[in-house]
């Protein structure tokens, strides 16, 4: 075992180069933390788009040699499994895994104080190994070690379970027991602290402290928070207020105990006996991002006093590119691992290894559809995807809006078929009662169009669909997605979007050539229904069954153009140019 107590090797020096500086590509060591992060199919410690956000960066980071770690929650319960019924009602059963049949446990223990009594973490390590094979390990904090408290042992068991209490002292450990365990594992040199999303802004107070403990201060002066600022970047990802966390003083109060709160309150962050975990994490970071344009225009008026840069997600590309559109590109764009830009060179493959290779891909999804679910899709039949979390503001059920229009499309433009997925939230009952009303609008259509609900969508499922569909649905309220990536992994596998015009979409969406927009010029959801019915009947379904060649130049596009783009090697280099370029050793 080497000095970190892993029984992979340490990682070696990276290949961006020698110092930090927006002058060379080498960024400072960076730690990366986030509530939840994809690491792989078998580790259920993420539920969804801001996990697989988190381990495409860290995979990318492995990829380019980024002196980068990354540190998150065990979850011994995982989020949650999703059964549904006959008529899409959802029961959420608990996962069951073995962190030991994937992670190395390291001999550290790292202590937090929570309600006043000393909560020990021990810490397991999970590599990821990039393809040149630099190591970017990740650190999952395990609160179930047995000197403490059996409440104590439940607090890194579920992905956002239990009430406010339980999330506050998840939110501790991430933050102050985070950086705690990165010294005891010995990463004494890191220079950035990088905080996907809010859960983790505690760790701003952890490092107040220490800083103070080196003056002997009590309270931390105006140039004490500015010293913590050049070492914090924050990306906020949620539009709407009410999706940021926040806990009342009292309950901060019990769980940090009186002299810590009264440390946190005041660093300024705000004027109120409240705990934003937004706010906290921007008064503290140096550089704010959103992870769209747009979402940057959002988060600017809904944070006005903050500076809000926009920086656009990306995936991971070899990740979410099914395996014969991989084989595709490692004989035409072999270079195209290693720097995701010579995508672009997808321009001049040829169209009919285009189709073959998506074709391949979608009989893919098919059989593994049937098996899922007893349902035989037919691999001619244009083929719709929608698969997300299901809650209110994405929609899912507006397809379904007019059953007779939808009839009426199939006979004068041919048949289509619509294979959908995701989660909703076992406390979000508007999400639950949108997959019934799937469930009840399939049942409807039964003689006309097969709908499909595929259930546990996660990782597996995310590749396939992404992969092997014709077109990807997106119907979300308009700036209520900050990004989106499902349909980024789409357009690496050739698979063009219909989507209203809102995260990332914005910035892809070339009209005919990546894909088309549904348009409400006076912003009403009817206009909206009427502009997807009529792409779909006049221009999208023509294309795919009149002219082949044609659909497939589209798809062709969305590969070049934004498979190219929409990635996280092009987004991580933004990140070390713009972001970590503004911090230094401490």
């Amino acid at each position: 075992m080497d000095e970190m107590g892993s029984r992979t090797k340490v990682a070696e020096p990276g290949v961006m180069g020698t110092s930090p500086g927006r002058g060379s590509l080498r960024p400072p060591k960076v730690a990366y933390f986030s509530m939840e992060v994809a690491l792989s199919e078998s580790i259920p410690t993420f539920s969804g788009g801001l996990g697989v956000l988190a381990g495409d960066t860290l995979r990318s980071a492995a990829d380019l040699g980024v002196p980068m770690v990354g540190v998150t929650l065990l979850y011994r319960k995982g989020y949650f499994q999703q059964e549904l019924d006959a008529r899409g009602v959802q029961i959420e059963h608990a996962v069951s895994w073995a962190p030991e049949d994937y992670l190395d446990l390291l001999d550290p223990i790292a202590t937090v104080t929570i309600e006043g009594r000393p909560v020990n973490l021990r810490c397991w390590r999970y590599d990821i190994v990039g393809v040149g094979g630099h190591i970017v390990p990740v650190y999952l904090l395990d609160a179930s070690v047995k000197t403490n408290s059996e409440f104590d042992q439940t607090l890194t068991d579920h992905l956002y379970g239990g009430d406010e209490h339980y999330r506050l002292c998840q939110e501790l450990i991430l933050g102050v027991g985070g950086v705690e365990m990165l010294s005891k594992i010995g990463h004494h040199d890191i220079e950035t602290y990088h905080m996907n999303e809010g859960h983790s802004a505690l760790l701003a107070l952890r490092l107040v402290e220490r800083r103070l403990a080196k003056q002997d201060n009590r309270f931390p002066s105006s140039e004490d928070i500015a010293e913590i600022r050049r070492h914090c970047v924050f990306t906020t990802h949620t539009p709407v207020p009410a999706g940021h966390d926040e806990f009342s003083g009292n309950l901060v109060r019990q769980v940090l105990g009186l002299n810590r709160s009264t440390l946190l309150f005041s660093t300024g962050f705000t004027g109120h006996d409240r705990l934003n975990m937004t706010h906290l994490a921007l008064h503290h970071s140096n550089y704010v991002n959103g992870v769209a344009m747009k979402h940057g225009e959002v988060s600017r008026l809904m944070f006005p006093n903050y500076r809000v840069k926009a920086l656009t997600n990306g995936v991971h590309a070899a990740t979410w590119t099914a395996s014969s559109v991989q084989e595709l590109y490692d004989r035409e764009i072999p270079e195209w691992r290693h720097d995701n830009v010579y995508l672009r060179y997808a321009i001049n493959i040829e169209l009919s290894e285009i189709r073959r290779a998506h074709q391949e891909a979608k009989i893919k999804l098919l059989q593994a559809v049937e098996a899922e679910t007893g349902e035989r899709l037919d691999p001619q039949v244009f083929t719709i995807g929608f698969a997300r979390r299901a809650t209110g503001y994405k929609r899912a059920p507006m397809f379904m809006s007019d059953p007779a229009r939808i009839r009426e499309i199939v006979e004068r433009s041919g048949a289509l078929q619509v294979i959908y997925g995701g989660k909703a939230h076992p406390r979000d009952d508007g999400g639950k009662a949108n997959i019934r009303k799937i469930f009840e609008a399939a049942g409807k259509l039964r003689d006309a169009v097969k709908i499909v609900y595929i259930p546990n969508y996660e990782w597996r499922w995310g590749r396939l669909i992404t992969g092997g569909v014709d077109l990807w649905l997106n119907t979300p309220i308009k700036t209520r997605e900050a990004s989106g990536t499902s349909g980024m992994k789409c357009a690496l596998n050739g698979v063009p979007s219909l989507s209203t015009l809102d995260g990332w979409w914005i910035e892809g969406h070339v009209e005919g050539l990546t894909g088309w927009s549904i348009d409400d010029d006076n912003g009403s959801e009817a206009e909206e229904i009427a502009s997807m019915y009529d792409k779909l009947e006049k221009v999208i379904l023509p294309l795919y069954y009149k002219d082949p060649d044609g659909y497939a130049t589209v798809m062709r596009s969305s590969m070049a153009l934004n498979g190219s783009f929409f990635n996280t090697q092009r987004m991580l280099l933004q990140y070390i140019f713009n972001a970590y370029a503004t911090t230094a050793r401490v």
